[in-house]
């Protein structure tokens, strides 16, 4: 077999993995996060340590596998995360941006069907997440909040627990070719 048949059968194989979705899926999933996320905590605070629109950008980043979409993604997720919060507008924006392209990228690269890879990236991403968002609060606001990391890596695993649930209901969802 010749260099350019196997590059072919490389690129077709990708390509076989790249998750679909319906286009009310990419719409109505982010949206039902960022309503979890503000409502469901105000009646059971003790739900307040989850992070679903991270959760939701790590999937949908991971399985469509291209860093593009996956940037988007975290951008309008994050956007939409701020306008509805009291957080500055943008903050979220920029870290879930950076996530979403980093969290697609890897999806390139890896096995993500797997239950433990699952687990491993949501522990990861969620980490990275609170780190750059950490370091996002003291470089552009100036502010000196805490670094909890014992904190984090805790929450980590539980949002991870969560997420690997959430990604096999959200597996249901893709459109089979």
């Amino acid at each position: 077999m010749s260099y350019s048949g196997e590059r072919i059968l490389l690129s077709s194989e990708r390509e076989s993995r790249v998750s679909r979705f319906r286009f009310w899926v990419m719409l109505v999933v982010p949206l039902a996060a960022l309503l979890f996320q503000i409502y469901v905590p105000l009646v059971f605070p003790f739900l307040s340590f989850l992070d679903l629109p991270l959760l939701v950008v790590i999937y949908l980043a991971v399985m469509r596998r291209n860093p593009v979409s996956g940037l988007l993604m975290g951008a309008a997720v994050g956007l939409a995360q701020d306008s509805l919060s009291k957080n500055p507008l943008g903050m979220y924006g920029i870290v879930n941006t950076l996530v979403g392209y980093f969290a697609a990228s890897i999806g390139m690269k890896l096995d993500v069907d797997n239950l433990t890879m699952r687990l491993l990236l949501a522990y990861f991403f969620y980490i990275l997440h609170q780190f750059l968002y950490w370091i996002m609060e003291r470089a552009l606001l100036r502010h000196l909040p805490p670094f909890d990391w014992q904190h984090w890596l805790v929450l980590g695993i539980l949002n991870a627990l969560v997420g690997a649930a959430l990604f096999h209901f959200l597996d249901k969802l893709r459109v089979t070719a």
